[in-house]
C-alpha cells in the first residue's frame, strides 16, 4: 500500500505566496511634502489648509506632511528648507515670499511650489518675467489688482489728500506693491509718503509716526503687518486714522476695507498643481504661475462704526467676526 505524501502547510503557503502577491492590487505610492510657512496668521494658515485639502483630494491617503512655521524669521525659513532637502522630501511648499526665496536657495532639484507670493519675478530676481519661473519652481500668487486697490481708497475717501504707505522693507514683494500702488494713487491725485520698517521691533514707532502725518494709511499684502495687525489697530484707530489693506487677514485686525483674494482658494489650486508634479504629469518649472480666480471687496464693521465710515457701494461684504 502506497503512503500518501503530506505537504506541510507552511511549505505550501510559501509556494503560493508569489502567486498571491501577483494577484493583489498595486499599493498606492506615498509621498512626503515639506511645508515651510513664514508665520502664523489667518491668510497663510488658510493657504496651507487649502493646499493640503487640494492635494489630499487628488491623492487621498498618499501624502505625509511635515509642516514647519518659521515664526516670521527668514533665517529660520532657510534652516527649514535645508532640512527638507536633507530629508529628501518629494516636494516643498513655500508659503510666503521669504519662504520661497529660502527654498529656491536651498535646492535646484526638489520641486518647489510657492503660495501667498505676490510677484515671482521680483521675489526670485527673474528678469523679463513672463509667467513661468523655470527650473524647479512654480506656484500661485496672492496679488490683488493694485489699480483697483488704489481706486478703493478714492471710493471711500475722495476728499483725503495725504496717504501714508506702511510696509516691511525686508519683504521684496511688499516693496513691489508699494511702488506700484503709489503710482496709481498719485494718478488719482493723492500725495503719498512711504513709511518703511525693518521688523516688528521698530513697527510701533514707524506706525505711530505715519499715523500722525497721514490722513489715511494703506498697507499692502505684508506678512509682518499681518502678524502685528492688532498693534497697528491700537495705534491708528484711537488716532482716527483709517487703514486700508491688501488682504482680508490684515483688514480683520486693523483695517477699514480691502479688496481681497481667498487664500484658501489659491492654496487649493497649489495643491492640485502639487499632485501633477508628484505623479509625474508635469514639471514645476513648466507650470505657469496661477492667480486667484476672483477678488472680493470686504469691510471691517467694528472699525467702520467707530470711525463713522460706511461702504460706498453694496458690493462690500462684512468680514466675518468684525
Amino acid at each position: 500500500m502506497k503512503k500518501k505524501l503530506r505537504v506541510p502547510a507552511l511549505f505550501l503557503a510559501l509556494l503560493l505566496l508569489p502567486a498571491l502577491i501577483s494577484c493583489s492590487p498595486a499599493t498606492s505610492k506615498s509621498y512626503r511634502v515639506g511645508i515651510v510657512q513664514l508665520a502664523a496668521h489667518d491668510a497663510l494658515d488658510s493657504a496651507t489648509q487649502g493646499f493640503q485639502d487640494g492635494l489630499n483630494d487628488q491623492l487621498p491617503g498618499q501624502v505625509e506632511y511635515d509642516l514647519q512655521n518659521a515664526a516670521n524669521d527668514p533665517a529660520v525659513c532657510a534652516t527649514i528648507a535645508n532640512d527638507f532637502v536633507s530629508a529628501k522630501v518629494d516636494l516643498i511648499l513655500a508659503n510666503a515670499t521669504p519662504a520661497l526665496q529660502a527654498a529656491a536657495s536651498a535646492t535646484d532639484g526638489t520641486p518647489i511650489l510657492g503660495t501667498s507670493v505676490s510677484e515671482y519675478g521680483v521675489a526670485l530676481g527673474v528678469e523679463n518675467f513672463a509667467g513661468t519661473v523655470g527650473a524647479n519652481v512654480s506656484g500661485t500668487s496672492d496679488l490683488a489688482p493694485l489699480d483697483q486697490q488704489a481706486k478703493m481708497l478714492l471710493d471711500w475717501l475722495p476728499d483725503a489728500k495725504q496717504v501714508g504707505i506702511l510696509y516691511c522693507s525686508r519683504e521684496a514683494n511688499s516693496l513691489y506693491q508699494v511702488e506700484t500702488v503709489q503710482q496709481y494713487l498719485e494718478e488719482l491725485g493723492y500725495t503719498c509718503t512711504q513709511y518703511a520698517f525693518t521688523d516688528s521691533n521698530d513697527l510701533s514707532a514707524v506706525c505711530q509716526y505715519a499715523a500722525a502725518h497721514s490722513e489715511v494709511l494703506y498697507i499692502p499684502t505684508d506678512n509682518t503687518c499681518a502678524s502685528n495687525a492688532l498693534l497697528i489697530d491700537n495705534l491708528c484707530r484711537p488716532a482716527g486714522v483709517p487703514v486700508f489693506t491688501g488682504d482680508e487677514g490684515t483688514c480683520k485686525g486693523c483695517g477699514v476695507a480691502t479688496l481681497t483674494i481667498d487664500y484658501y482658494d489659491i492654496g487649493y489650486v497649489t495643491g492640485k498643481m502639487a499632485a501633477k508634479i508628484l505623479t509625474g504629469e508635469a514639471q514645476a518649472g513648466d507650470m505657469p504661475i496661477q492667480y486667484a480666480p476672483r477678488v472680493t471687496p470686504k469691510y471691517n464693521r467694528a472699525v467702520c462704526e467707530e470711525l463713522g465710515l460706511t461702504p460706498p457701494t453694496d458690493d462690500y461684504v462684512p468680514i466675518a467676526g468684525t
